[in-house]
């Protein structure tokens, strides 16, 4: 039996991740999963040329997403933390490290880890 190749097993898990949190607020659309393989496919890239940046795809991951949704959708996820004031997005800390969590930057309050948003969580 070969061996799982490293790279693919945390571009799957990072895909698999970022889909979680997208099914989890409810906007796992087509197009939306399809902004999550184009992330994917430009952090293979980037991971080939940094083998050692491997910890670090499912937060990029993340952010990618966020991005693209912000330029075509708006902000997401949105923060169910601050009930006042105007909505805003959850932002993926650390921007470039392991284990990455979604935290609200304005209540320095960790929400869940990337791939661990819920329904229940919604405001």
């Amino acid at each position: 039996m070969d061996a799982i190749d490293p790279l693919e097993q945390a571009l799957h898990a990072a895909r698999a991740l970022v889909i979680a949190d997208l099914v989890a607020r409810e906007v796992a659309e087509a197009e939306v999963v399809s902004l999550v393989e184009e992330a994917v496919a430009h952090r293979r890239w980037w991971v080939e040329q940094w083998p050692d940046g491997i910890e670090y795809v499912a937060g990029l991951v993340a952010q990618d997403v966020q991005d693209a949704l912000l330029e075509r959708y708006g902000r997401w996820p949105l923060c169910p933390v601050c009930a006042s004031g105007d909505p805003h997005a959850l932002d993926v800390e650390p921007e470039l490290g392991p284990d990455p969590h979604w935290v609200c930057g304005k209540a320095g309050v960790t929400v869940a880890p990337v791939g661990g948003l819920t329904r229940t969580d919604l405001t």
